[in-house]
């Protein structure tokens, strides 16, 4: 399960309506609703440059975060929707859903590589090349896997993982239904160049030899 889940901190909103957001706007605030969960939905404030910066971090939308109001108990929540202003393109509004603990969410996942000691494609100067460093998987709001891991001991070069090839956490399934790539080792570029050389030639011989018998 993850041991970090980011805290997010916000006030609540004590006013409703476009005037109580706009004031809020002119705070250096963006506006915004906590619902679901079997509860009444909270109005709330939050600091308009801590969101601005969680959005350029990327995957805001997919993270799981700790929504800390005070006078209220912490509460996990998703982003459900971010409004943007048409022109600047800066948050307006944005919305949360509260979390029960076996709500199924998507959430990207981080990959890390084992074994790499004891792949012998590595040894031989192969490249790890990650396709995907992290993977969305459908998981339980209790249950969050803090990672995946992916065992790279035996492989040789050429050789690909696939998320099949992954044990997942149990109750997380991928959002994808393909069996797709998340990394491959491949042979080093000099190698790989030594290797179309040789092919070369072959090619060469075979042709002076049918040009012989001719």
């Amino acid at each position: 399960m993850a041991n970090e889940i980011p805290d997010l901190e916000a006030l609540e909103r004590t006013g409703t309506g476009k005037g109580a957001a706009r004031q809020a706007r002119r705070s250096g605030l963006v506006p915004g609703i906590v619902f679901g969960g079997d509860k009444d939905p909270l109005p709330i404030n939050i600091e308009f440059n801590a969101l601005l910066k969680r959005l350029r971090d990327g995957r805001f939308k997919s993270t799981l975060f700790n929504m800390k109001v005070e006078g209220h108990e912490d509460v996990r929540v998703i982003c459900r929707d971010v409004q943007r202003d048409v022109v600047k393109d800066l948050p307006t509004h944005v919305d949360f859903l509260r979390l029960r603990r076996t709500t199924k969410i998507n959430l990207f996942i981080p990959v890390e590589f084992i074994g790499e000691e004891e792949a012998p494609g590595i040894k031989r100067g192969g490249v790890l090349t990650v396709v995907r460093p992290e993977v969305e998987l459908i998981v339980t709001a209790g249950d969050i896997p803090e990672k995946i891991t992916v065992d790279l001991t035996g492989m040789a070069i050429g050789d690909i993982v696939h998320i099949s090839d992954v044990t997942l956490p149990a109750g997380a399934k991928p959002t994808i239904d393909r069996d797709f790539v998340i990394a491959n080792i491949s042979a080093p570029s000099g190698l790989a160049a030594s290797d179309d050389e040789d092919e070369g030639e072959a090619e060469t011989e075979v042709e002076a030899v049918e040009t012989t018998e001719e």
